[in-house]
């Protein structure tokens, strides 16, 4: 098993940014070795934001690479989101989650987190 655990959410206003975080544990670490981000807003389909191999390697939606930016610390077990230059259309909940392949189909990953809701006032 794996636990997630997404912080950082909250609310902010047009233009301005958040960095959220997720905490890894439970399984050895390698077992981490692809990390993802992805999005719910009210009324829409789970959406894939970015994701990242354990060696740095990333993968993001085309209309989000330039403002998102996803990393990883391995040595404490956590991942990055850092959003910058937010609009209302990135309010969602943003889901961690820990995959088997490096892949944008959520169906490629296992374990998630209990998400953490982002709101961007305009």
């Amino acid at each position: 098993q794996v636990q997630l655990v997404e912080s950082g959410g909250g609310l902010v206003q047009a233009g301005g940014s958040l960095r959220l975080s997720c905490a890894a544990s439970g399984r050895t670490v390698r077992s981490n070795l692809i990390m993802g981000w992805f999005r719910q807003a009210p009324g829409k389909d789970r959406e894939f934001v970015a994701g990242i191999t354990w060696s740095g390697d990333t993968l993001y939606t085309g209309s989000l690479k330039g403002r998102f930016t996803i990393s990883r610390d391995n040595a404490e077990n956590t991942v990055y989101l850092q959003m910058n230059s937010l609009n209302p259309a990135d309010t969602a909940v943003y889901y961690c989650a820990n995959g088997r392949s490096f892949s944008r189909n959520g169906a490629d990953y296992n374990y998630w987190g209990q998400g953490t809701q982002v709101t961007v006032s305009s």
